[in-house]
């Protein structure tokens, strides 16, 4: 009989928005879906997960060496209990990204990556060659190791009912690395960027790092959008790494994009081109960008974003 493993994204305190979509996702698998809480004082994330329709169960591991949420310890875990599944999902995001090869390389099978269909128990669909190509890949493994692109999913909604929150012992501490330090960036009420319906993404065009935080981010905050960024925007120090859209940063597929100094290379294009409705906003009448947007601006961010957000009424 077949069976998923759907390992939630999680941060000891609240279940990601990300798990809801991985678990639309699995839904033409057809087969009961068994979600993975592991952590330290986690209990709020395994009552949530255990609300959400279409949950089987939760099985909770919950110990201290695994608060740091480290993929050393967690993917031991779960490479033991995946023999009884035919499925492992992870979200693409940089916490299933850290844990899907390791666990894949300890099964020794081949994971499939950035999946944004399934058609079938053993065939998948998912983006190649930046975005340009979409390729179905068939898999035959004994234990099939997704990494889900959570945007292409709606969230599945809470059920009527919560499911069986089930505990299971802790693995080992593996001992093998630990957490030097951390540095978290307060996104307060804004929509993590994977799940965010309007995203607002600036580029190296705004100039600077105090640009951001005065044009970008109050019209963020007037949308309810999550901010982000290129990765020229990024390298330059402009935005932290976390708001990075494109080929080696995060994948987006929201409902608005808009698109502020940004030329529109094939880099980012990768990680935005499936959005709903992309507005750019450019100084360059020729910029790339303004070939892949439904509507586009051309002047300069620091005049047009001020009347913009008054327009708002922001």
């Amino acid at each position: 009989m077949m069976r998923t493993l759907l390992v939630a994204d999680h941060d000891n305190r609240k279940l990601s928005p990300l798990a809801a979509r991985v678990l639309t996702a699995a839904r033409p698998l057809d087969a009961p879906v068994d979600v993975l809480v592991i952590g330290h004082g986690c209990d709020a994330v395994a009552d949530a997960a255990a609300l959400l329709t279409g949950v089987s169960r939760v099985r909770l591991l919950d110990a201290p060496h695994y608060a740091d949420l480290l993929a050393e310890n967690l993917a031991m875990v779960i490479a033991q209990l995946a023999g009884s599944y035919s499925h492992v999902l992870f979200s693409a995001s940089s916490f299933g990204k850290a844990l899907a090869p390791r666990v894949a390389a300890m099964l020794d099978v081949a994971p499939v990556s950035g999946v944004t269909r399934i058609l079938a128990p053993d065939c998948f669909q998912r983006p190649s060659h930046a975005g340009n190509v979409i390729e179905t890949v068939q898999c035959d493994e004994p234990v099939r190791l997704l990494s889900i692109h959570a945007a292409a999913f709606e969230p599945a909604a809470a059920g009527p009912a919560p499911a069986t929150i089930s505990e299971l012992p802790a693995g080992p501490d593996m001992g093998v690395s630990q957490v030097v330090s951390r540095e978290l960036h307060d996104t307060g009420s804004r929509p993590p960027l994977e799940a965010a319906r309007v995203v607002v993404s600036g580029g190296r065009g705004l100039g600077s790092a105090e640009a951001f935080e005065r044009l970008l981010l109050p019209l963020a905050d007037r949308f309810g959008a999550a901010p982000a960024a290129t990765r020229a925007a990024v390298d330059a120090g402009f935005a932290p790494n976390d708001w990075q859209v494109g080929q080696t940063g995060k994948t987006v597929e929201p409902e608005l994009y808009l698109a502020v100094g940004i030329s529109g290379a094939l880099q980012h294009l990768s990680g935005m081109r499936n959005a709903g409705c992309i507005v750019a906003i450019n100084k360059d009448p020729e910029a790339e960008i303004f070939r892949h947007a439904d509507f586009g601006l051309v002047g300069e961010a620091a005049e047009i974003l001020p009347q913009l957000l008054a327009e708002l009424g922001g």
